[in-house]
């Protein structure tokens, strides 16, 4: 379990607590600056460091990091329940899908802000005319099998790594799933998507995943 974390020492007793039992939590710390690694590991959580900035530079180290045949990807905001990867592993193992995504559904006030909503449907829009996916959501709750997630050399360490890794999926053919997940209010302020400014900023950063070519070289649609 890759936990991306930025200065979330409010919210990891809540994460940890609630990673499924045999699981290694691999809590990637960005440069926090609240001790969120010291209370990762006294929580049991196995900490590594990146001091590149950037929600995919966390991410991607945390993959690299991974030992386990399948990975899986949550915010260390409190946002998701970890636990609710469970049916999406058993999906993976029992090769129904390639990869598979939450769909957040908010679940009470202030959950999921407008204009982060806006950003999202843009995007998904975006996305579904360059692959012809039809999916709802590019949110960070998934999951799939560690070495093919290497071989598709995702090279965004911004905050376009989630689609990248989609759009990149689904140029290799693979088989994407997308089910709904409850959403919680956030603790603490998002590094992302907490203003329109910021939202657009990483709206702009996906729209130049999504003009990348194809590996095959066929046109951008």
């Amino acid at each position: 379990m890759v936990l991306p974390c930025l200065d979330e020492a409010e919210a990891l007793p809540w994460v940890l607590g609630r990673i499924p039992a045999g699981w290694r939590a691999l809590v990637v710390d960005n440069g926090s600056t609240d001790g969120s690694p010291d209370i990762a590991r006294s929580l049991g959580a196995t900490v590594v460091h990146e001091p590149r900035r950037g929600f995919g530079a966390a991410c991607h180290a945390g993959l690299t990091a991974a030992t386990g045949d399948i990975v899986c990807f949550c915010d260390c905001d409190a946002s998701l329940d970890p636990s609710l990867l469970l049916p999406f592993v058993r999906e993976i193992r029992d090769g129904a899908a390639d990869l598979v995504l939450g769909r957040r559904r908010p679940e009470g006030r202030g959950a999921w802000p407008a204009h982060a909503r806006a950003g999202n449907l843009a995007l998904a829009r975006m996305l579904r005319r360059r692959t012809g996916l039809r999916l709802h959501d590019l949110g960070p709750l998934r999951a799939a099998r560690r070495e093919p997630l290497l071989a598709l050399g995702l090279t965004d360490r911004r905050s376009g790594y989630p689609l990248q890794m989609v759009v990149r999926a689904a140029d290799a053919g693979w088989r994407i799933a997308e089910h709904d997940v409850p959403y919680r209010p956030r603790t603490g302020a998002s590094k992302v998507t907490g203003t329109w400014r910021g939202t657009w900023q990483a709206v702009r950063d996906m729209s130049r995943v999504l003009a990348e070519t194809p590996a095959d070289g066929r046109p951008v649609r």
